[in-house]
């Protein structure tokens, strides 16, 4: 069975999120040569749809473990994220 074109799309839109969140981990484990590394590797169109894929899953987690719902999360971070960039 060929694969549709958006299939193939959201296949490498969940790679780049797993190369995403491999960043993440590198980072936090102080291997920034990895991180870079990895990082490299995406062209800017996959960096945001990867990113934006784990953004959307890691709020849903996050949601999902504290009995919320996304758009509580999603709204909360927005305004984490209005407060640091006032202290600029």
């Amino acid at each position: 069975m060929p694969v549709t074109e958006a299939a193939a799309s959201f296949l490498a839109t969940a790679q780049a999120a797993q190369i995403a969140a491999g960043i993440i981990a590198a980072r936090h484990r102080g291997d920034l040569a990895a991180a870079d590394s990895l990082l490299s590797g995406l062209d800017d169109r996959n960096k945001a749809a990867g990113c934006l894929f784990l953004a959307d899953l890691a709020v849903a987690l996050l949601a999902r473990c504290e009995d919320r719902s996304v758009d509580d999360v999603a709204a909360d971070l927005s305004l984490q994220i209005a407060a640091q960039v006032s202290t600029l």
